[in-house]
């Protein structure tokens, strides 16, 4: 994690995240309306309690130029898909600027009574290398591409929507994170200690600590 977050702050640089401090871009207003429309978001655990009740749910996803949908049925489509899955083992078409389409399995449509737990999926398989996204609806589906824009602060905002905790800098002091490997991973450690704390007091029993689902916590025992 300390090694993650010291490359992103070396990318960005000092100069760019004073200038953020200023100037604070909101989420995208599209994803932030989309994420308004379908609140509360799902907790981990929630997912995974739906997921217990639902094993055989598919979807048919598609990846797509920006801006440039063809078909359902290109050679970028993958149909019948278990949709983490998918995400994990074409994660290569989302760096390289392509858009995923998700629908209904042989329905070419969406139904909306999936599309928080979608979102939530997409946000929790993204928390690990803290890389955000845009939604949309457009043709009845839900369409879901990387933000080129976002920085670690816009990122931050992001994740919070979903109940993570994006730890790649430290964004109330000029300090951020210690250089010492030993004091950062302590210093990530309470951060996230302190975001459980609000999260619990706000989502009660629904909220696991980090976020996990049951399997996650039971298998660090």
């Amino acid at each position: 994690m300390y090694h993650r977050i010291s490359q992103i702050r070396n990318k960005l640089g000092q100069d760019k995240i004073k200038q953020k401090k200023k100037i604070q871009i909101l989420l995208d207003q599209t994803t932030r309306k989309l994420i308004q429309d379908y609140s509360p978001m799902w907790t981990n655990k929630q997912i995974w309690e739906f997921e217990q009740l639902n094993e055989e749910l598919t979807f048919d996803t598609v990846y797509a130029e920006r801006s440039n949908f063809e078909s359902w049925n290109t050679k970028m489509a993958n149909p019948d898909v278990f949709i983490r899955d998918v995400v994990v083992r074409t994660f290569d078409n989302f760096l390289d600027g392509y858009e995923l389409w998700i629908s209904n399995k042989d329905q070419g449509k969406l139904d909306s009574k999936y599309v928080a737990y979608l979102m939530s999926v997409m946000a929790d398989v993204m928390i690990e290398e803290e890389v955000c996204l845009n939604f949309r609806i457009e043709n009845d589906a839900l369409v879901v591409v990387i933000d080129e824009k976002a920085d670690v602060i816009d990122c931050k905002e992001f994740f919070e929507e979903f109940y993570h905790l994006a730890t790649g800098f430290n964004f109330d002091t000029d300090t951020g994170i210690p250089d010492d490997e030993t004091e950062a991973e302590l210093y990530l450690i309470r951060l996230q200690e302190e975001f459980d704390g609000r999260m619990q007091n706000k989502l009660g029993d629904k909220y696991l600590p980090g976020n996990n689902d049951p399997d996650t916590l039971h298998a660090k025992d």
